[in-house]
């Protein structure tokens, strides 16, 4: 179970969309985490991963480093 608090614009927006529509709020709500969540995962995920890489304390591989490591290079 969640519980979050919107904005009471963003309220009322759902709930006319939850009317006109006759679907519940919480189908939406579902939807909308459904179409964006990989790419806040992404941002986030991301953004921790350079907090690591900019002080050292992790590795950094180029492109051309893993190819020729992989023995993928030309």
């Amino acid at each position: 179970m969640l519980s979050i608090r919107l904005s009471p614009e963003m309220e009322q927006r759902l709930d006319t969309l939850a009317k006109e529509t006759h679907r519940p709020k919480s189908y939406y709500v579902r939807e909308a985490l459904e179409r964006s969540l990989e790419e806040i995962e992404d941002v986030y995920l991301a953004e921790k991963r350079m907090e690591n890489i900019r002080p050292g304390n992790s590795r950094v591989h180029s492109l051309t480093d893993v190819e020729r490591d992989l023995g993928l290079a030309d």
